[in-house]
């Protein structure tokens, strides 16, 4: 179906029609992980239907067994298929490391390019009411290691276009929902084959004061601390960076270096998070066009509490804060 076809979709919608796009082009796509397969579809339901067109010997419910999980989809990347493997929240990829990081990520450098290892890591962060063990956004862990492509998108076009692209690259990925995101938005997206090239950000407000940059569930924050500004007369350019690895720098830096201030927001934690990286980049690169420090507005360095009433995520007040001290 051609690309130009479009239907209103959910990020989870979106995520299940790329499965089912990439799944119907390549037989050597298989998918392995926990409660993935009909009648559940998916603990989320982005892995809806797939089983029953596809069959279980390429879309198969696994044991609770991360390690595993990983283990058999590096075993089957290297073996010719590109293999998902689905970790049911973020937290859970600690179990997955090993394979990933340490091999998958490393094979095809050491081989000269001879062992491509095409695993993608697929995972959900965001269910704070679940508690400190099912909230952890530790997109940094993966940004700190070479030779694995890390996404975070925020809109449903965006997430299967990243999906796509990823199920087609020889190294490994891994792509991160927000639940909070999954269900929550809708826009009109390629029913058909749909790619987004990575390392590719996305400009999804223009202004000349100050930019702020953002990805996941942040760009929504971020947006809205971008309207709150501009009553004041403060234009903001907000970038949706997409990718965090490969990062769209070149963007980033177009933008500051013309607005001459730059806040970075997201909800992993403050400490050593991913903006952490891009303020020390911009600070390196452009020292001489800024017209104040690059600020951060992060996750508290604490636990995500059970109580929904406490809240360690950035927000649209904290940001507008943060900005203003530039002026």
């Amino acid at each position: 179906m051609p690309e130009t076809t479009v239907q209103s979709m959910t990020i989870a919608q979106a995520i299940n029609s790329g499965y089912h796009c990439a799944m119907e082009a390549d037989d050597k796509i298989v998918l392995l992980g926990e409660d993935v397969a009909e009648p559940i579809g998916g603990v989320f339901k982005t892995t809806k239907d797939l089983s029953t067109k596809f069959g279980t010997d390429r879309v198969r419910a696994t044991p609770i067994a991360e390690g595993a999980i990983a283990g058999s989809a590096v075993g089957l990347a290297l073996g010719g298929y590109r293999a998902v493997a689905e970790v049911m929240f973020f937290d859970f990829t600690t179990h997955v490391m090993d394979q990933i990081l340490n091999h998958a990520a490393k094979f095809r450098y050491m081989t000269g390019g001879a062992t491509p290892t095409p695993v993608l890591v697929t995972t959900v962060v965001g269910s704070s009411h679940f508690g400190a063990q099912h909230a952890q956004s530790v997109e940094s862990w993966f940004m700190h290691t070479p030779g694995i492509n890390v996404c975070f998108p925020s809109t449903p076009a965006d997430a299967k276009g990243l999906l796509m692209t990823c199920l087609e690259s020889p190294d490994p990925s891994l792509l991160i929902q927000h639940s909070g995101l999954l269900y929550s938005i809708k826009e009109e997206v390629p029913v058909g084959p749909h790619r987004v090239p990575l390392g590719k950000a996305k400009t999804v407000r223009t202004g000349d004061d100050v930019t702020i940059v953002s990805y996941g569930p942040a760009v929504r924050i971020a947006m809205a601390a971008a309207e709150s500004l501009a009553q004041d007369g403060i234009e903001a350019d907000v970038i949706d960076l997409r990718s965090l690895v490969p990062l769209d720098f070149p963007a980033v830096f177009e933008s500051v270096e013309r607005t001459g201030r730059c806040v970075i927001t997201h909800e992993a934690t403050q400490f050593a998070g991913p903006g952490a990286e891009i303020a020390a980049r911009i600070t390196e690169d452009l020292f001489s066009e800024l017209q104040g420090p690059v600020l951060r507005v992060g996750g508290l360095f604490t636990p995500q509490p059970f109580a929904k009433t406490l809240n360690r995520h950035p927000t649209s007040e904290r940001v507008v804060a943060k900005v203003k001290q530039l002026f």
